[in-house]
């Protein structure tokens, strides 16, 4: 985003052929890192159609699903189809908060969703700090019950739920993909069964990312460990307290390596301090990531 806080189509199109020189799996498009939930219903088609005709279909493209209302859900699905996505990640919405949660409520929202774009859909458990809620074995028993649902994405950032979800998908009725979420253990994630990431921090140090992923999946742990020690310390900067600045951090850290010029994050997101960019700059540095540019500008608070 330029200073006026609208999309800049050169740096979005300068990522996008930047990221998919990576073996990336696919790309996520309008989601939380990319400010997804910020951005209009025109902007989301304005930057999937960006993104799918720099892609041109080498990847898969997951696009985010979010709205107020269920029909504005559905709606952003068709949109979202016809702007290039293959596939659906769908947020979790605001009504999911509450406790109890009958897994009616879920399930009709997903149902709406799915039976508007008959897109494969992932679905959403994430850290209630972010917005999100838990999926109880009866939720995902529920939602498996619509076909298009092909995965979960787990992000509550705690390791011994992340086991428990994988047990509800061993005992789910049908095969259902486990994408590990959790940027603060990718790698052990991975190991623990985890068949993919589908991660904000994927964005940065992709290419050691998807060597740990590759490791894993030869059962080469310590080698993939050793390589995730290697650039936890930036993952542990960039998703630093308070969490919701991770966006602007890895704005700033992309604009460090030359990927981006622009580093704006949309209101109420505030940009983050000169001390925190120098942070930034010397974790990449020390994960072994080049620093391209000396300086960003326009600057920080």
């Amino acid at each position: 985003m330029n200073k006026n806080f609208q999309i800049v189509e050169e740096d979005l199109k300068g990522y996008m052929e930047w990221i998919t020189r990576f073996r990336v799996g696919g790309l996520a498009i309008n989601v939380d890192t990319g400010e997804g939930p910020s951005l209009s219903p025109e902007e989301r088609k304005e930057v999937l159609s960006i993104a799918s005709s720099v892609v041109r279909k080498r990847v898969p493209i997951i696009a985010g699903v979010s709205s107020s209302t269920t029909i504005g859900a559905a709606k952003s699905a068709v949109e979202a189809k016809e702007a290039g996505a293959d596939a659906l990640l769908v947020f979790p919405h605001p009504t999911f908060l509450g406790q109890p949660l009958s897994s009616e409520l879920p399930y009709q929202y997903h149902r709406a969703i799915a039976d508007a774009a008959h897109l494969p859909i992932v679905i959403f458990q994430l850290q209630p700090a972010l917005g999100g809620y838990e999926l109880t074995e009866e939720i995902v028993s529920r939602l498996l019950e619509i076909p298009e649902v092909v995965a979960m994405k787990e992000a509550l950032f705690d390791a011994q739920k992340f086991t428990q979800a994988m047990r509800i998908l061993r005992n789910a009725p049908r095969k259902i993909t486990m994408l590990t979420g959790n940027d603060n253990f990718i790698a052990e994630s991975l190991i623990l069964g985890a068949e993919g990431a589908l991660v904000g921090f994927g964005t940065l140090a992709t290419d050691q990312q998807i060597e740990i992923f590759e490791l894993v999946r030869k059962g080469k742990y310590q080698e993939a460990m050793e390589i995730w020690d290697n650039i936890r310390p930036l993952m542990d900067v960039i998703f630093g307290l308070p969490v919701r600045d991770y966006r602007a951090r890895t704005k700033v850290a992309l604009a460090l390596q030359d990927v981006i010029e622009n580093v704006q994050v949309r209101p109420p997101l505030l940009p983050i301090s000169k001390a925190e960019v120098e942070k930034i700059r010397i974790a990449l540095g020390k994960a072994g990531i080049a620093i391209e540019r000396p300086t960003i500008s326009p600057t920080v608070a």
